[in-house]
C-alpha cells in the first residue's frame, strides 16, 4: 500500500495499473465553503481518468444542526450536493449519528435516496423493528463486483434528542461479528464504512478479510493505516480532504489499495452551481446577528491550529497549568481578519460549562503526550477521540497541576483522560463559547506564542 498526501489541490497522477477509483470522505457536517470545491474535484478527477470507473463514498455525518444555513433550510445544500455527486458517479452514504439533523431518520433516508445517492446503515427503527436501510449494497466497479457494508455508532447521546426514542442502535462490534462475514462473502470487492469510530474498529480488524478496504469516520481524524493488502483510512472532517482509493492489482491478481489524500483548498476550483446556491442560500438564511463581526485574526487557522488556540484561551482564562477540550467539540477553522457568529460557531461547535482538577505531573504528562493527535501521530498511540490541549513545556513529575475541560470531556472523563477517573468540579460562571470568544477580541497569547 502506498499513502501519498497531496497539497493544495493539485491532482496526483494515477498508478499506472489502476482499475478503478473510490473517493472516500466523511464528517463533513455541511461545510459549505468547500462543498461546490469536492464536487469539482470529482469533475476533474472523471476529466483527468476518462473511462476509469469510479465510485463516491460518503462515510456519514453530512450535515451539521450546529450551521445556521444548514438547519433553516433544512440542508437545501446537503441535498443539492448528493444530487450533485450521484449524477457524477455512484454515490453511497453510509448514516451517521449527524444524518437525521432537520428530518427524522425515515424521512432522512426517503429524501437521499431521491437524490439518486444509495443508503446503507445498520441503524433499525424501534417503531418497525426494520433496518431504515440495507446494510449492505453491491456495486461494479469495471470488471469487479464490489461489496459496501455500513455500520455507525451506537453512542445514543451523539444523536439529535427528538430522533433518539426512534432508534434501535447495535453494539458495532457485536453487530459486526455476527453480520460482517456473511456480507463480504457475497463479492469479490469488499468495502466496508464504518461511522463507529476507531476504538470500535480496531476491534473489528481481526474480522476483516485481506485486501479490505476500511473506511472510519465519527473521530474526526486523518490518518491511513496498511491493514495486509488492504487499507484503513479516515479522511479528517469539514470536507478539508478527500481521500482517493485507486484499486490496483498484486501480481496474483488480488486487489491492492494505493491511498492518496487530497487538500480541498477554500479558493480552490469550485462548482459554479453549488457556488451560487451556497451563495443564495446564505443570502437567504443568515440573519444579521449571524454575520455581525464578533473578532478578529491576524492570519487564518487551520482547524487543528484554531483548536488549539482556544485551549491557550480556557487556560488562560481558567486560570490553570493546562487545559484540555475534546476534538469533535471543534469543526471548522478560522479566517483571517473579520470573523463573524457564524464562523466562530463553524470552529466552536458547543458550549458549555468549565470543569477543574488537580493531578500530578506524571499523570499530565501522560495526558498531555495523548493530546494534539495529527496525521502523523503513530496508529499504535491512537485511541479514537483525542483532546486537543496548551499545557507547559516542562513538568515536574511529583509536582501538583490543576487542569480545566469543558463539561463533555467532564462527563466522559475515562474516555479522555483515562483511569483512575478524575474528579472534576464546576467553575461557575465559565463557559466556553465566551472564553472562547475572548481569544479573539481580548489579545491572549497564542501557543505559538509560548
Amino acid at each position: 500500500m502506498l499513502w501519498l498526501v497531496v497539497a493544495g489541490g493539485r491532482l496526483a497522477a494515477a498508478p499506472a495499473d489502476a482499475g478503478a477509483l473510490v473517493l472516500l470522505i466523511g464528517d463533513q457536517h455541511s461545510a459549505y465553503e468547500r462543498t461546490a470545491q469536492l464536487v469539482a474535484t470529482v469533475d476533474r478527477l472523471k476529466a483527468e481518468n476518462p473511462g476509469l470507473p469510479l465510485a463516491i463514498l460518503l462515510n456519514g455525518d453530512t450535515q451539521e444542526y450546529g450551521n445556521m444555513v444548514a438547519r433553516r433550510s433544512a440542508g437545501a445544500v446537503d441535498f443539492a450536493m448528493f444530487a450533485a455527486l450521484a449524477a457524477r458517479a455512484p454515490t453511497i452514504l453510509n448514516l451517521g449519528n449527524h444524518e437525521p439533523e432537520f428530518y427524522d431518520l425515515e424521512g432522512t433516508v426517503a429524501r437521499v435516496q431521491a437524490t439518486g445517492v444509495v443508503v446503507v446503515s445498520n441503524i433499525v427503527n424501534r417503531a418497525t423493528g426494520r433496518p431504515f436501510a440495507p446494510a449492505s449494497t453491491q456495486l461494479k466497479l469495471g470488471g469487479d463486483e464490489a461489496v459496501i457494508v455500513g455500520l455507525t455508532t451506537d453512542h445514543l447521546s451523539t444523536y439529535r434528542l427528538a430522533v433518539r426514542p426512534s432508534l434501535d442502535l447495535a453494539d458495532p462490534v457485536v453487530w459486526a461479528k455476527q453480520n460482517l462475514a456473511g456480507l463480504l462473502t457475497t463479492a469479490t470487492l469488499k468495502i466496508i464504512l464504518s461511522h463507529a469510530g476507531l476504538a470500535a474498529d480496531r476491534e473489528m480488524f481481526p474480522l476483516v478479510p485481506d485486501g479490505t478496504l476500511f473506511a472510519g469516520a465519527h473521530d474526526h481524524l486523518r490518518l491511513v493505516h496498511p491493514l495486509g493488502r488492504g487499507a484503513y483510512v479516515h479522511s479528517g472532517s469539514w470536507n478539508e480532504y478527500l481521500t482517493l482509493a485507486w484499486l490496483c492489482r498484486e501480481a496474483t491478481g488480488g486487489p491492492r489499495w494505493v491511498i492518496q489524500q487530497l487538500m480541498l483548498p477554500i479558493d480552490g476550483p469550485a462548482d459554479t452551481g453549488l457556488t451560487a446556491l451556497i451563495k443564495a442560500t446564505k443570502a437567504k438564511y443568515l440573519l444579521p446577528e449571524d454575520t455581525a463581526v464578533v473578532g478578529r485574526t491576524a492570519a487564518a487557522f487551520a482547524p487543528a491550529a484554531a483548536a488549539r488556540l482556544v485551549a491557550c484561551a480556557l487556560r488562560q482564562a481558567a486560570g490553570v497549568d493546562a487545559a484540555f477540550i475534546g476534538n469533535t467539540t471543534f469543526g471548522a477553522g478560522l479566517p483571517a481578519g473579520a470573523v463573524t457568529r457564524s464562523e466562530f460557531d463553524a470552529c466552536v461547535r458547543f458550549d458549555g460549562a468549565i470543569f477543574t482538577a488537580e493531578v500530578d505531573g506524571a499523570r499530565l504528562r501522560q495526558l498531555l503526550a495523548k493530546a494534539n493527535q495529527g496525521p502523523e501521530t503513530p496508529f499504535e498511540q491512537r485511541h479514537g477521540e483525542f483532546c486537543f490541549a496548551d499545557g507547559p513545556a516542562t513538568i515536574d513529575p511529583i509536582g501538583r497541576y490543576r487542569i480545566a475541560t469543558t463539561d463533555w470531556g467532564a462527563r466522559n472523563t475515562r474516555a479522555y483522560f483515562g483511569e483512575p477517573a478524575i474528579l472534576w468540579r464546576e467553575q461557575p460562571g465559565l463557559r466556553l463559547k465566551p472564553t472562547a470568544l475572548g481569544a479573539l477580541t481580548g489579545g491572549l497569547a497564542t501557543p505559538q506564542d509560548k
